[in-house]
């Protein structure tokens, strides 16, 4: 399972992507909405991808099927690494059939159900992204619908790529994984957790003490 991570933050994205453990970033209007709004959506795609490469998400803001389908054909024009995110809306469903005729990659997003995953699937889908933490949310299970679903693309042999979204903490990670996701799309804070343990801190601090001891000693017996 990749790691990608679910930003916009420029400062964010670079701090991990040295780390070397995501392979994509994906957006959406509310996460750009939340940084500097002077700053041009072309400009911060484009600065992201150059930090980062790999998959990029970027989704349309609208909501008709002819709406959807130019934007995608503009977006590909300066960005043509792009990955389009389609909402799982019936007009959604028609623009990424469209776009998956012209060999543009969709990802539809919003969905939370299995069968908004199969109609995703069947409509031509490179990316099918289940949002785990807002099922959670309102009672309903997020790992069990994503179980469900890497289960029947096992047994059917789907290639559509199921991405775990709205992960909301480590065991979001873990879980996603064991379902066998191809994808999970990490918060900032979240992925950050994940990468920590007091444990490693402690034993850290433990033989860094431990060495620092060992040379006071060795000096000391040259002296004797």
């Amino acid at each position: 399972m990749e790691l990608y991570l679910d930003t916009a933050n420029l400062e964010q994205i670079k701090e991990v992507a040295e780390l070397g453990i995501i392979r994509g970033v994906t957006t959406n209007p509310s996460l750009l909405a939340k940084e500097d709004p002077t700053v041009d959506f072309k400009q911060r795609i484009l600065e992201i991808h150059k930090l980062v490469g790999g998959h990029l998400s970027v989704e349309v803001i609208s909501t008709d099927k002819e709406g959807m389908i130019r934007e995608a054909e503009e977006i590909v024009e300066w960005f043509p690494e792009a990955t389009i995110k389609i909402p799982m809306i019936p007009q959604g469903l028609s623009a990424v059939k469209e776009l998956s005729k012209k060999g543009i990659p969709t990802n539809v997003t919003l969905v939370f159900s299995v069968t908004q995953a199969l109609a995703a699937h069947h409509a031509g889908a490179t990316y099918i992204s289940i949002f785990l933490g807002r099922l959670d949310d309102i009672g309903y299970d997020g790992i069990g619908i994503l179980n469900d679903v890497c289960e029947i693309w096992d047994v059917q042999n789907y290639d559509s790529l199921i991405i775990a979204a709205s992960i909301r903490n480590p065991l979001h990670i873990i879980e996603s994984a064991r379902a066998g996701a191809d994808i999970a799309t990490v918060p900032y804070n979240v992925l950050m957790q994940s990468i920590k343990n007091p444990l490693t801190e402690r034993g850290l601090e433990i033989f860094l003490r431990d060495y620092d001891n060992y040379l006071t000693s060795r000096q000391k017996s040259m002296l004797i």
